[in-house]
């Protein structure tokens, strides 16, 4: 099976080879699309980098792995919107977004990056995983190696799955993670943005952590006490339950 690896850290992030080579580890043939420069927060996007109207790819080699890779300049949403439309070599059966530095969790992960391009490989036809290292804002060094081996224990359930399934997978920056647990969308994630007003008609943007209590079977929660967590999720569809009698016009 062909595996399209990207995130949205750039090309130059650990944790994007940890994934390469997780999957290499797993049987999966490899190709490596990242945007040439940071794009956290980019959500879906489908935007390229520059004027030109046009994606810009580079060759690169990635230290301690023999696989094609790209650095391209694009947001991962459009990186991963070309790979299922044959770019990079053709069509992958998966795409493994990540390992983010920090974690994906909450219904904040509509403005991920990492989770927008598995969200895109969805509406694609394609399985998809995006992966996240809980390190905090001040947090330790990455533990890029226990990400690593959660992903080749998470994988086989992965390509088991329905087609075109997604799965946000969290995992502690600890060494004895717990083990791995389903877990629910808490309702903001951990870090959350705070506006403040700086004057001159600006204001600034500040992350802070969360101060809410931890809701059990939450994925903030279940990261808290050790575990992994996945969750299954849905991207953008018609919501039936929503919908009332409509008023009769025109009359």
């Amino acid at each position: 099976m062909r595996a399209l690896i990207t995130n949205d850290d750039g090309i130059d992030s650990p944790g994007l080879t940890t994934l390469a080579s997780a999957a290499l580890d797993r049987g999966l043939e490899v190709v490596v699309a990242a945007p040439s420069s940071q794009a956290s927060g980019t959500s879906a996007s489908v935007a390229a980098l520059g004027d030109s109207g046009r994606v810009l790819s580079e060759r690169r080699t990635l230290p301690d792995l023999d696989v094609e890779a790209y650095a391209v300049a694009a947001h991962p949403g459009l990186i991963s919107l070309i790979a299922c439309r044959g770019g990079f070599g053709g069509k992958p059966d998966v795409v493994l977004s990540g390992v983010n530095l920090g974690a994906n969790v909450g219904r904040a992960i509509l403005h991920s990056g990492t989770v927008g391009a598995a969200l895109t490989a969805h509406l694609n036809d394609v399985t998809s995983l995006a992966v996240s290292l809980d390190v905090g804002l001040d947090g330790p060094e990455p533990l890029w190696e226990k990400a690593g081996e959660v992903v080749r224990a998470v994988l086989p359930l992965l390509l088991e799955m329905p087609a075109a399934s997604i799965i946000s997978l969290n995992v502690p920056n600890i060494v004895d993670v717990q083990g791995l647990r389903w877990a629910e969308l808490a309702r903001f994630g951990t870090v959350q943005s705070r506006v403040d007003d700086v004057g001159d008609n600006e204001v600034e943007l500040v992350h802070v952590y969360a101060e809410e209590s931890l809701v059990p079977g939450t994925d903030t929660a279940l990261l808290a006490d050790g575990f992994a967590t996945l969750t299954a999720l849905r991207s953008v569809d018609r919501d039936v339950s929503s919908e009332r009698a409509l008023p009769a016009w025109p009359a």
